[in-house]
């Protein structure tokens, strides 16, 4: 596949596998996997050609690693980012001390109001490195990244779980362990 065709077909899989799983006519367990087979076909009944080489090179591919097939290959899901009801089951852990979050400067006054909100999905996402949250932040245009206090609000109650490709969550940010927003140099 090139280039584009990998991103289109990476845009796709999220928001069937994120957001929209009837898109593709599929349904999602309660842990979020859906059958390769099924989504293939599923694929091709929305005309989106993937085949099962042609996924397998987009879950590798992909800079966020935001897919995961099973051990044996045969059920694929999303990592994190549903605003569909699933319980992925990811553990809760103890965070590093800091963590980061990027956005864009049209959030700030919401962001430093009222904390960072997870918004249609069920979690906030936070990043372990300003770098990430950096290019996470600049999708949506001149990215702003906050640094989270995550070990003080741990120490404070709040529960954090670290997902399979190195994302952070948690329910919500409250303003007072945000540090203040920084415009990084692209």
């Amino acid at each position: 596949m090139t280039t584009g065709e990998l991103v289109c077909a990476s845009r796709f899989l999220a928001r069937v596998l994120r957001h929209d799983p009837a898109l593709a006519g599929l349904r999602l367990d309660p842990q979020g996997w859906a059958g390769v087979d099924d989504l293939l076909a599923g694929c091709r009944g929305a005309g989106v050609r993937l085949t099962r080489a042609s996924l397998a090179e987009v879950v590798e591919t992909n800079d966020k690693r935001r897919f995961a097939l099973s051990p044996d290959g045969t059920r694929i899901r999303a990592q994190q980012g549903h605003s569909v009801d699933v319980d992925l089951g990811w553990e809760p852990s103890v965070p590093p001390a800091l963590l980061h979050h990027g956005t864009v400067g049209r959030f700030l006054p919401a962001i430093t109001a009222e904390g960072l909100r997870p918004m249609t999905r069920h979690d906030v996402h936070l990043s372990r490195d300003a770098e990430t949250a950096r290019r996470v932040g600049a999708r949506r245009g001149a990215p702003v990244v906050f640094t989270v206090a995550a070990g003080r609000m741990h120490a404070d109650g709040h529960v954090f779980r670290a997902t399979g490709n190195g994302v952070w969550l948690v329910a919500a940010v409250p303003p007072e362990y945000l540090g203040a927003p920084v415009t990084p140099s692209p």
